[in-house]
């Protein structure tokens, strides 16, 4: 299900379970967390999570697919994106970007190429993203793609969403 992905400075790569050591240091900042909870993993909870998601979604109605982000620039790692389709036609997105590589539109750019790899997928007709409403950053992430925020919360973020 997973394929190579690639965009004008970026090769989505599709998550293997060997790049945790890569990302745990690029998803090392705290302030990834500030919207989402939590704290960053060590490599090891990386890779028990990597083991989990390249595992596929136990029900059968349910895809998972993650890439990882690699900047062809300097061939390193620098976050990553996913999608959980589900047999109802619809697509559930998120992205990251390590915070050293934030503010260059990569995580604009990955989602784009994200959002056109969904648009040929037949099946897939609506796209949706879960976004804190003072996550600035995320909401130019999703609009950039052609997002649209609703009317809708669900946690305390807000529903954006684009019809394919």
């Amino acid at each position: 299900m997973n394929t190579p992905l690639r965009t004008d400075r970026l090769d989505l790569l599709p998550l293997r379970v060997d790049h945790a050591e890569e990302m745990a240091a690029v998803l090392a900042d705290p302030a990834l967390h500030t919207f989402i909870g939590g704290s960053p993993d060590t490599p090891e909870a990386l890779r028990t999570r990597y083991e989990h998601l390249v595992a596929d979604s136990p029900d059968p109605a349910v895809t998972w697919c993650n890439w990882v982000l690699r900047l062809r620039a300097d061939a390193h790692l620098i976050g990553t994106v996913q999608a959980t389709i589900t047999g109802h036609e619809a697509a559930e997105i998120a992205w990251v970007v390590g915070t050293p590589w934030q503010g260059r539109g990569y995580a604009s750019e990955a989602t784009r190429g994200l959002v056109g790899w969904l648009r040929e997928r037949s099946r897939v007709r609506r796209v949706v993203a879960h976004i804190h409403p003072d996550h600035h950053a995320s909401a130019a992430v999703a609009s950039a793609a052609g997002l649209f925020p609703t009317e809708e919360e669900h946690d305390g973020e807000l529903r954006w969403r684009l019809d394919l």
